[in-house]
């Protein structure tokens, strides 16, 4: 029986040294290489699963604009129904740098920066003021305008020079944007309480100014007075700008690429004079900034 023996022990010593090899093998899982069961997420983590934000409008071919598409000469519907105006004008110019297409999604101010921050768009290019508050959730570019602020009353209005007639008036404004905060936090503590009533476009505050709902409103010019003519508004600026303002385009946090990219493009669009150009087209004067 020896010689059926033999054979069955060399069985088992094979089997065992294989065991032992394998074991080795799992316990060198954390040299490179490796990848036991169980530690998908670790690998998952450390691979680029998801590329950034510049590669996939790259790859999709487009590049998502949220803007309000109501807020002439800046950006508009235009008779042909198409998003028109100085905005559109800087996002086209700056998809075509990046290599894509300009997708715009129109929506009110108010809701723009909710929708950057849910990805319904990937930039935003409608007039977001840059300010340190929105640095905290958001990124900018370098400007692409400079926008000088002034009051804004009836044509018969004697009574408002200036920010500091507003107490105890009714002021109009847009929900959400800057100058809605600058009236709140900087004018109010100023020169005492006034109302605010806020608007989601500006042509709706501008003809409550015309027929005397609100005392004045806050705005540049640019905006205004395309609107003013079309409408036929007896509405005039008053006094000195009270501040002013420059524009960027706004994204989500940490997208580094994106915003070297927009940075190039736009630089390259001063350079080469298509800011300029814009400029002229839409406002008759050469940028100041």
């Amino acid at each position: 029986m020896s010689f059926k023996v033999k054979p069955i022990l060399k069985a088992v010593s094979l089997l065992t040294i294989v065991g032992l090899v394998l074991a080795g093998c799992g316990k060198s899982a954390g040299q490179p290489g490796a990848n036991p069961a169980g530690d998908n997420k670790n690998t998952q983590a450390a691979s680029p699963a998801s590329a950034n934000l510049l590669e996939q409008i790259k790859k999709n071919g487009k590049i998502k604009v949220g803007l309000m598409g109501t807020y002439a000469p800046y950006n508009f519907l235009n008779d042909k129904k198409e998003v028109d105006g100085y905005d559109a004008d800087i996002a086209k110019n700056v998809a075509k740098k990046l290599g894509v297409e300009a997708e715009f999604i129109t929506g009110e101010f108010s809701g723009l920066i909710e929708g950057l921050q849910k990805e319904k768009y990937d930039v935003l290019i409608s007039q977001v003021t840059i300010t340190d508050d929105r640095k905290k959730t958001m990124d900018f570019s370098i400007p692409y305008i400079k926008n000088s602020i002034n009051v804004v009353v009836k044509n018969d209005n004697t009574a408002i020079k200036s920010v500091d007639d507003f107490k105890g008036k009714k002021i109009g404004i847009g929900l959400g944007t800057n100058d809605e905060k600058y009236l709140r936090e900087v004018a109010m503590p100023k020169v005492g309480n006034f109302e605010i009533a806020t608007y989601n476009d500006v042509i709706t505050s501008l003809t409550d100014l015309n027929v005397g709902r609100i005392d004045a409103t806050i705005n540049n010019m640019f905006a205004l007075k395309p609107l003013i003519e079309k409408n036929k508004l007896n509405i005039k600026a008053v006094g000195e700008p009270i501040k002013e303002d420059f524009a960027g385009v706004a994204t989500r946090k940490n997208n580094p690429e994106l915003v070297e990219a927009v940075n190039k493009a736009l630089n390259e669009m001063k350079t080469d004079g298509t800011l300029k150009q814009i400029h002229q087209k839409w406002f008759g004067v050469d940028p100041s900034f």
